[in-house]
């Protein structure tokens, strides 16, 4: 089992290109689509948010903890 501070070092770097590719999807969303829609906006979120650890662990990249 890991500890806290364990999980949290494993993933913070994950969290921070998570949200980098949040902001960028929202930004490429933004230039094609003038006025995006907030609801629109969430599902772009939430799409990264999902598809971002199936993506990691497809390429193999995945910390220890995503692997369990």
């Amino acid at each position: 089992m890991n500890s806290l501070a364990e999980t949290v070092r494993q993933l913070a770097p994950h969290w921070g290109v998570m949200f980098v590719a949040m902001l960028a999807v929202l930004a490429v969303a933004e230039r094609v689509v003038d006025g995006v829609p907030l609801w629109a906006s969430l599902l772009l979120v939430l799409l990264v948010a999902v598809g971002y650890p199936s993506f990691v662990r497809a390429v193999g990249v995945a910390p220890d903890v995503w692997k369990r």
